[in-house]
């Protein structure tokens, strides 16, 4: 296979549409449940529940989507991730009842099960090493890109169609970019990697002990704490910042806004500073150190509001810069041939984060302690910089 730029270019092109659609149907559904509530009468904590299933599906099969890349090809079971993240949304917006809204969370939480043990497998295989940095920066902010526009998409087209006419129109995207898929799906086809290890293959167990190593688990547990800070943030900065501040909604949103464009901004940054540097360890944890200083000043309240905006973007730049390392940390930590499983299982980790951590911080707001919600991303940046500092060969360079 020759890997010109063009063809890499092409591939991190289509991973990173594939990653962006599936963070667009994660919160799809989610921006219109204020509609769906009332005309299927059915409470928030309802509706709550079927985002709680959604994620756990996922991170239940999360890994089984890993062990199928591996045998059957990444390609083929990315074309099933996008058909089921479709039709989830397609059952979402036919919904009459609120056991439809169930269905379509769980056929829309294996769909999203997918993405990350694919996009991965297919970036590591077709893409030049020297340009790993830049594809998963491409990866990364097609998810945040994913995020950003779900909200405009949603609250427009429902104002103009329905909350039914809005996920009806989000499954026409979803059928649009799996017909692009197909298009260029040479640009995205690798072999099982099972089949290209057949000769060192040792069964299930092998595997099992591969997922069981102290590396591996290592970066699961990197992965739950990096989803507990961003759920504090995406999911209650908002309240947070009127709790701690008393400043407007508009100004918390904005502040919210800024934290995910300086995210982005850091992941585009990062992806240039992880090709032209072996000591990913180290830009993980520089990195990690700058955002939770960031937040400790946001918690302590040394400033003025004024400065939410901009404290909140640096904080976002600096997690951002890591993303690309961080993905190339566990590159490293993985086998050959186990690349699907690996990273189904460590992505795995923010799917468990989102599970745990959403009540945590309820509790905490409830309670009045709504600077204990940044507090808490402070600790779990910490434990995130220990985990890389620990990490077993963390100085190797990433395998090529």
């Amino acid at each position: 296979m020759e890997q010109t730029l063009k063809s890499d270019f092409r591939t991190i092109s289509l991973v990173s549409l594939a990653h962006g659609l599936s963070h667009f149907f994660q919160i799809a559904t989610a921006v219109v449940f204020p509609l769906i509530k009332d005309e299927l009468d059915v409470s928030y904590v309802a509706l709550g529940a079927t985002v709680a299933i959604y994620y756990v599906v996922s991170g239940i099969c999360q890994t089984a989507a890993g062990f199928a890349a591996d045998r059957y090809g990444a390609r083929r079971v990315l074309f099933v991730g996008v058909f089921l993240s479709t039709a989830g949304a397609l059952i979402a917006g036919f919904a009459h009842n609120y056991a439809m809204l169930l269905a379509a969370a769980v056929v829309g939480g294996i769909g999203n099960s997918v993405f990350h043990p694919c996009d991965f497998s297919i970036l590591n295989a077709r893409v030049r090493r020297e340009r790993l940095g830049h594809a998963f920066s491409g990866h990364g902010i097609a998810g945040y890109l994913g995020y950003a526009l779900a909200p405009v998409y949603g609250i427009g087209m429902a104002a103009a169609v329905g909350w039914r006419g809005a996920l009806l129109g989000a499954a026409a995207l979803g059928a649009l970019v799996f017909v692009v898929l197909l298009a260029f799906r040479d640009a995205i086809d690798v072999a099982p990697a099972d089949a290209r290890q057949s000769g060192a293959r040792g069964g299930l167990m092998a595997d099992v002990r591969v997922l069981a190593s102290l590396p591996v688990l290592m970066c699961f547990g990197y992965f739950i704490l990096v989803s507990v800070a961003f759920i504090a943030t995406q999911n209650f900065g908002v309240v947070t910042f009127i709790a701690l501040y008393g400043v407007s909604a508009a100004l918390a949103s904005a502040a919210l806004t800024s934290y995910l464009l300086g995210g982005a901004a850091g992941i585009l940054a990062g992806g240039f500073v992880a090709v032209r540097t072996t000591r990913h360890d180290l830009v993980a944890v520089t990195g990690m150190a700058l955002s939770a200083t960031f937040m400790f000043i946001i918690a302590a309240t040394w400033f003025s509001a004024a400065l939410l905006p901009v404290l909140c973007a640096a904080a976002g730049f600096a997690t951002g810069v890591t993303g690309p390392s961080r993905d190339l940390i566990v590159r490293a930590t993985t086998p050959p041939g186990s690349t699907g499983k690996v990273y189904g299982f460590v992505y795995s980790g923010l799917d468990v984060g989102s599970m745990v951590t959403p009540v945590y911080f309820g509790w905490l707001l409830d309670g009045g302690r709504p600077a204990a919600v940044f507090y808490t991303v402070v600790v779990t940046a910490i434990l995130t910089i220990a985990t890389v500092l620990n990490l077993p060969n963390n100085r190797e360079p990433a395998r090529a």
